[in-house]
């Protein structure tokens, strides 16, 4: 018997960021190590991933950590992670293990413990194994997990849905589903995102019917845009363009050698001859391919339609075409770009996100894996607190009783001895890290709040130089502003502030002892023109004050 311990240091009541960990006795499972993007709330935060300080101070005890596929919200951490914990062991299948690499630095890759798996190959750690199941999923070689202890099995199914049409690398192993439900499962761990939406997800996640209604109804230039990991719908722009006479241009290196390489792997099938070259831009019957990535969402459209792009300028016959619905968080950039779309009197077509879904579970397929499985405890994992409030209302429908059912949110913990649930309060410290670039290192929330004075008010740097011996000014004080005024209206105002500036400066010099006070200067120039700026202008800049010696 075991006491075995679930939590989650990043993916609940949020969306992104995920990293589920299972502790059994003292082996420690990680499942998924992803990142999210916060384009609207962080100034200058590229993304964010959970603080994984946890599995720093416990590695020796970590088996690996499992991945489900190859999307940044699951797999996006792992290159910091590596940084810090260069050898704990990734697992993943071919191609999930491919999008890792392509995020690693050279020196991180040939140091990188990565383990490719098979689905449907047990792993074994002692009296513990992982085995990984195929699913389907928007990318292919997407697997769910299932970690069997000596009092049952846990399932975490990562993102999923039930798609009979979905073959190949895209196909759910239902029988082993149903195999590992019928042994016992001791706790199932399910994705939120669409517990609220009624019925399956499919067919709602294909679009090729509307991908061939756009093609026919627009006969002249096609600018699509695609998420580049999102391989199934590339795939299905592909198929119906191949249909037509039209041909494909793939613009951007980074999307032209995903796509090569994805078809020389054998994960699309596509006519090369169906693919274009520079030459054919400005032919009204190519269909054009740019990258919608989730760090910047519409960054390369936008570049496009404010005519900064090299190769492709807009025209009034074009039809802009966004392949993938709008997911929570960039509702109003896509309005506000479909709006400058329309002012420059192009067509425009998006998917609606009522009629088209995501490769994720509603509530019917949610229901049909908890009948595979039949749980013993159902843990909702994987969206906000509301998507998963659903989704265990979605078991509880199913007959789970509430008593059975776990609701928490990041580090809290559910704590199992021998079977059993326990009524623990334990919870593990969790935390955010916001990556600004190539750093490493937390931003943290007082660069945050700089970034955000500067944002709404601007900075004014004062300096002034001072004779070493003498020690009475010999220049300045000089003004220069940045986002607080415009300078060329506002001549009264800078001179009263150079004035301000003086007085302060010259109060805090001794002239008998010939002795500087720098940090008194600063915080009277500081308290002196913050107030004066007020009172001006309503406005509270960030003030620095620069005194040099010569």
């Amino acid at each position: 018997m075991s006491k075995i311990k679930i939590f989650s240091l990043g993916g609940l009541n949020e969306n992104g960021k995920n990293m589920y960990i299972v502790n059994v006795d003292k082996d420690i499972f990680v499942f998924d190590a992803g990142l999210k993007y916060d384009n609207d709330i962080n100034l200058g935060i590229d993304y964010i991933i959970p603080n994984f300080d946890y599995l720093i101070k416990n590695k020796k005890n970590i088996k690996g950590i499992f991945l489900t596929h190859g999307h940044e919200s699951n797999m996006g951490a792992v290159p910091d992670i590596l940084e810090q914990i260069p050898n704990v062991p990734v697992y993943g299948t071919k191609l999930t293990l491919e999008m890792v690499k392509n995020d690693l630095e050279p020196g991180q890759l040939k140091k990188a413990n990565l383990k490719e798996i098979t689905p449907h190959t047990k792993l074994n750690f002692g009296k513990n194994s992982v085995f990984p199941i195929s699913v389907t999923h928007s990318i292919p070689e997407a697997v769910c997990y299932v970690l069997y202890t000596p009092d049952g099995a846990i399932v975490y199914t990562g993102d999923f849905v039930f798609d009979a049409t979905m073959q190949g690398a895209y196909k759910t192993d239902i029988g082993k589903l149903a195999y590992v439900g019928k042994q016992g499962v001791l706790c199932l761990m399910a994705e939120s995102f669409y517990a609220e939406k009624e019925g399956h997800t499919s067919p709602n996640n294909r679009v090729a019917s509307f991908v061939r209604e756009v093609l026919a109804k627009n006969p002249n230039r096609i600018i699509a845009t695609i998420f580049p990991a999102h391989f199934y719908r590339i795939q299905e722009i592909f198929n119906e363009v191949s249909k037509t006479h039209r041909k494909m241009v793939i613009m951007g290196k980074g999307l032209q050698d995903m796509i090569n390489k994805a078809i020389n792997e054998g994960y699309l099938t596509v006519d090369k001859n169906k693919i274009g070259s520079l030459s054919d831009l400005e032919n009204k019957d190519t269909v054009i391919l740019i990258s919608d990535e989730k760090e910047k969402p519409f960054n390369n459209l936008e570049r496009i339609i404010k005519g900064y792009d090299k190769y492709i300028k807009i025209k009034e016959t074009d039809t802009i075409f966004i392949t993938e619905p709008a997911y929570p968080g960039i509702e109003k950039r896509s309005a506000l770009i479909m709006d400058e779309i329309a002012m420059l009197g192009a067509n425009a077509v998006n998917l609606s996100s009522k009629k088209h879904l995501l490769h994720h579970a509603s509530r019917e397929d949610l229901m049909l894996m908890i009948n595979l499985m039949n749980p013993k405890y159902y843990f909702p994992v994987k969206g906000e607190y509301r998507n998963q409030y659903a989704n265990a209302e979605v078991a509880e429908q199913l007959g789970i009783s509430k008593e059975n059912i776990i609701l928490k949110e990041n580090g809290d913990v559910a704590e199992f001895i021998k079977g059993k649930l326990t009524d623990s309060k334990e919870h593990v410290e969790v935390d955010q890290i916001l990556i600004d670039g190539k750093s490493q290192n937390d931003i943290g929330d007082l660069v945050l709040k700089d970034r955000e004075m500067l944002g709404e008010n601007g900075i004014v740097i004062i300096s002034c130089t001072l004779d070493k011996q003498t020690k009475e000014i010999l220049g300045g004080p000089e003004i220069l502003t940045r986002g607080f005024v415009y300078v060329k209206e506002s001549q009264d105002l800078l001179e009263h502030t150079k004035a301000l500036a003086k007085d302060a400066i010259e109060a805090n010099i001794e002239t008998n002892t010939k002795r500087v006070d720098y940090a008194k200067i600063k915080n009277e120039v500081r308290e002196r023109l913050g107030k004066f700026f007020y009172q001006e202008t309503e406005s509270k800049p960030m003030i620095i004050t620069v005194i040099q010696e010569v």
